[in-house]
């Protein structure tokens, strides 16, 4: 079964065919970083003229990558927010307009839903045997950590579909917490890759910042630690357009990477134990840091599955797999699909 998976609720265009939820035959991304880095963030307006003039060339890339044909397709599926509203419009409609000529189904996909389901996507790799790469498969329960620019949530799993929040931020998320820091550090957007990048050469105990636990439940918080780096930064004449020290820039950015990932990966594993699941999974933007990857993989005492770095990030493939799922449960929408840019996960 072949599903077109198309998304545009940020910055990315993408469109990409994937087969059976999990084999990716085609994922082609049109990013937009260059363009909005100059602004140090996504200007709204700026990105949905983008996706007009990408999404027809994405999808077209995306179909001649897969060979597949459009009658060897089952059905499109888009994301229909949580996302900017004007960059949501152009895939949806988009999707509906080709569903309709090509008499398609169409199935609306929560985007954070599909960050989920990149966890089930392989590649077409091929192993050192020549055949081909078995993906794999996440095992229920599961507890998943949804961490990105927007948000950052930890969720029980028990199904396909079948979601118990346990906690989020009460404030600002981890990827909006890296982008925030990242300006004060003079970094550049994006955040969460700069402050890796520079965090490589740091001393990741230069200095201590509070970890801000609010024990007793799974919530995050991180507008805490963006002001102790304000301040912390400040003090040490630190600060955007200042003149920089790259030693103290790079012990700062490793101190303060640290810190969230401590807290990301402790709340997580701590929750899972007390849940009972039987894996972790990690799903989003941020789920591409390095160090957050490694730290969970280390302090894990279950199976964790980390997408590659590229399916982490916003993409059609993730869409397309979770639009599976959901067209094999029966879960279909119609033409009079709509966007809901604030769209909650449960």
């Amino acid at each position: 079964m072949r599903i077109l998976g198309i998304e545009s609720s940020c910055d990315e265009t993408a469109a990409a065919v994937v087969e059976d939820g999990t084999r990716i035959l085609s994922n082609i991304i049109a990013s937009q970083v260059e363009i909005h880095a100059r602004y140090g963030g996504v200007v709204p307006e700026v990105a949905s003229r983008q996706h007009l003039g990408n999404v027809l060339p994405v999808i077209n890339e995306a179909m001649v990558e897969a060979k597949v044909e459009w009658e060897e397709l089952e059905a499109i599926a888009v994301t229909i927010g949580p996302g900017l509203a004007g960059s949501l419009l152009v895939g949806v409609n988009i999707a509906k307009a080709i569903a309709f000529a090509k008499g398609l189904p169409i199935i609306g996909v929560n985007h954070l839903e599909g960050h989920i389901y990149a966890n089930w996507l392989v590649g077409n790799e091929e192993s050192n045997e020549g055949n081909e790469r078995v993906p794999q498969q996440p095992v229920f329960p599961l507890v998943c950590l949804i961490v990105s620019g927007g948000h950052t949530d930890l969720v029980l799993m028990k199904g396909h579909g079948k979601y118990i929040l346990l906690g989020r931020t009460r404030d600002d998320a981890a990827g909006e917490a890296f982008d925030k820091v990242a300006r004060i550090l003079g970094l550049g957007y994006p955040g969460g890759p700069a402050i890796q990048r520079v965090a490589d050469e740091g001393n990741a105990n230069a200095y201590y910042l509070s970890r801000p636990w609010l024990r007793g439940t799974d919530d995050f918080s991180f507008s805490g630690l963006k002001t102790a780096m304000l301040r912390l930064a400040q003090e040490q004449g630190i600060m955007s357009g200042a003149i920089q020290r790259p030693q103290m820039v790079a012990d700062l950015a490793a101190s303060f990477q640290e810190a969230v990932v401590d807290v990301l990966v402790t709340k997580t594993v701590e929750a899972a134990r007390r849940c009972q699941v039987k894996q972790i999974l990690l799903a989003g933007g941020v789920a591409a840091n390095e160090l957050l990857r490694q730290r969970i993989s280390e302090r894990s005492f279950l199976p964790i599955i980390l997408p590659k770095a590229i399916l982490c990030t916003d993409n059609a493939a993730m869409i397309a797999a979770c639009g599976y799922f959901h067209y094999r449960g029966g879960d279909i929408s119609d033409l009079n699909l709509d966007i809901n840019p604030g769209l909650k996960l449960m």
